[in-house]
């Protein structure tokens, strides 16, 4: 079968399409051939071995997939050989003390499909079936095959770590990529008020035409936090989400409200940031981290996804032999919404 392949970290020309084995698989695992995978800036960060990352190699990176199992192990209950399913990324051992109270994300063995075991660009791949969940059946393969990571991290950033309620005001910076879209949508679907940055006019253009309520382009402003004031009336935004890190961390303190949230979920800038602790403690902030999700948010976001037809924006589709292409697109930043692998057709 074929495959993205990663000899070693590196540049754009470390991405090799390869051809490799066939997956096996354990009684507890499935086999999935894969119609889609989306592609996420995690696999930015495996290609280049950020955080000291050692994989062994070679590695297939990839988080997201929907597909069709084609194989099951003797303990499989769940799906069936010919089901049409989706790919919960988030490995957890689904014992030890967080899992049995249902944070599976807090695992202590937590990892990610294609960060920490053989990922989804590949024509076939080996998931353990408590990650294999129905393809909501709103959705074709490539919109099913883009969702579940951008929408899940968003889901429990809003819902289950900043409580989100109707009418509060939301900011989301850097409009474009796939959690802060996600976010958007699923921030609208709670009838929030939510202020998008971008530095592109053309994206906070579209933002608007999809639900953003104010659009704010971050090269055009001398002060965003002033902006964001001057739009909630001096009082700050109830919740910010925060996908960037440094570059955007001086703006979260001042433009939260007294008593507000600030989540971050990533560092797509800078991982070190000065926090000003004075008016962390004065202004009673509530600084939260947020990495992926439990299986319980997962179920929930795709009841309200699926209740309300919801579907991820996507930005492209190319075909797996493309994969520099179109990861040279997501890493200069020029997408808007999930670039889409299309694998097996």
């Amino acid at each position: 079968m074929k495959a993205v392949i990663i000899h070693e970290h590196g540049e754009l020309d470390k991405l090799k399409v390869e051809e490799v084995p066939e997956p096996k698989y354990t009684e507890d695992e499935v086999v999935i051939k894969v119609h889609s995978a989306g592609l996420n800036h995690l696999d930015i960060w495996v290609r280049k071995g950020r955080g000291n990352l050692n994989l062994p190699k070679p590695h297939i990176p990839g988080s997201d997939a929907a597909g069709v199992v084609v194989a099951a192990g003797s303990k499989v209950t769940n799906v069936t050989v010919g089901d049409e399913v989706i790919v919960n990324p988030g490995l957890s051992c689904g014992s030890c003390e967080y899992c049995n109270r249902g944070e599976h994300s807090e695992c202590i063995s937590f990892g990610i499909m294609g960060l920490t075991r053989r990922g989804t660009f590949a024509e076939q791949v080996a998931v353990p079936s408590r990650n294999v969940w129905p393809k909501p059946s709103h959705m074709n393969f490539n919109e099913a095959g883009a969702f579940v990571l951008s929408h899940l991290t968003a889901w429990r950033m809003l819902m289950t770590r900043a409580q989100l309620k109707p009418g509060q005001t939301v900011l989301i910076h850097g409009i474009g990529g796939g959690v802060a879209l996600s976010a958007l949508q699923l921030a609208r679907l709670a009838n929030a008020e939510v202020i998008v940055t971008s530095s592109s006019d053309e994206k906070l253009e579209r933002a608007g035409q999809i639900g953003a309520d104010h659009t704010i382009n971050y090269r055009s402003v001398e002060d965003v936090a002033q902006n964001v004031k001057d739009i909630t009336s001096g009082r700050g935004v109830d919740i910010i989400i925060d996908t960037v890190g440094a570059a955007t961390w001086p703006i979260d303190f001042s433009a939260v409200r007294r008593g507000g949230k600030i989540v971050l979920c990533g560092v797509t800038s800078d991982a070190q940031a000065v926090t000003n602790l004075r008016t962390l403690y004065w202004n009673q902030l509530t600084i939260l981290g947020s990495t992926m999700g439990s299986e319980e948010d997962l179920h929930q976001m795709i009841k309200a996804v699926t209740k309300a037809k919801l579907k991820p924006i996507i930005d492209s589709k190319a075909k797996l032999e493309n994969i520099k292409d179109a990861t040279g697109r997501m890493e200069t930043g020029r997408q808007f919404g999930k670039i889409v692998i299309e694998v097996c057709r």
